[in-house]
């Protein structure tokens, strides 16, 4: 087991408005940043105790890094983890290499979010996720041809969302939520609003929009690098990601 410094974050408070900003990242638990595009614990710890009640089943199937399988442990959630990455799966699993007061059953497997059929139909209390965005980081070589960082066309990107959503309208409880983070990117120097495009996926599945959630991106990788760029080539740097909560 891992020696933890500590089990909580310090000062937690749910955030109550549209706008969420997290200058620095948590490290309680096993929390680390060294997964390229893991989400904040404080984004996951928010979404879970919102959306979600003790002893319910959470399914993440694109756990990454293990974010979402750490909070489950520590806020006593069951929780299906999936990844169609191996690396992501160890990481997760090493993750979890820790005590706590609560046993919850947390269950990490190779799969592909966009084949679900191992769950029933509406038996899922709350699903939260973090996609790629299309390549923009790749998470596997192209020997792994299902991953989603894997696609460079967008409308292709957002065919292969669509798949997802539909499983996840098909294994969510009547009534209750999915959360996706989500951000934008630009494409031969012209703003392609990626999140809004994937939103409309879901919606076209059956989803209601119950939020969108402005979040603040801190510390972006390359900067410096791209501050200069942007004056040079006048374009605004692109410093925010979608959170959308979606209601069945």
């Amino acid at each position: 087991m891992a020696k933890i410094k500590k089990l909580q974050p310090d000062n937690f408070e749910l955030e109550c408005t549209t706008i969420w900003s997290f200058a620095r990242r948590g490290k309680w638990a096993t929390h680390n940043s060294k997964y390229r595009g893991n989400w904040a614990p404080e984004v996951v710890r928010n979404l879970i105790l919102r959306y979600s009640n003790g002893n319910d089943l959470l399914l993440d199937p694109m756990v990454g890094g293990g974010t979402t399988a750490i909070e489950c442990k520590l806020l006593n959630r069951n929780l299906l983890a999936m990844d169609i990455n191996p690396n992501a799966i160890k990481l997760t699993k090493n993750a979890l290499k820790f005590e706590t007061e609560f046993n919850p059953n947390i269950e990490i497997f190779i799969n592909d979010a966009r084949d679900l059929s191992m769950i029933k139909n509406e038996s899922i209390d709350f699903i939260l996720t973090h996609p790629p965005y299309a390549d923009i980081i790749k998470y596997s070589n192209k020997k792994i041809k299902e991953d989603l960082s894997n696609i460079h066309n967008l409308d292709e990107f957002c065919n292969e969302m669509e798949k997802i959503a539909k499983e996840f309208y098909r294994v969510l409880k009547q009534n209750r939520y999915c959360a996706i983070l989500i951000g934008d990117t630009r494409r031969n120097k012209v703003y392609q609003p990626l999140a809004f495009k994937v939103m409309e996926r879901f919606l076209k599945v059956g989803f209601t929009l119950k939020e969108d959630i402005v979040k603040h991106q801190h510390n972006c990788k390359a900067t410096g690098f791209w501050l200069n760029k942007s004056k040079e080539y006048n374009f605004l740097l692109i410093m925010h990601e979608h959170i959308f909560v979606f209601q069945k």
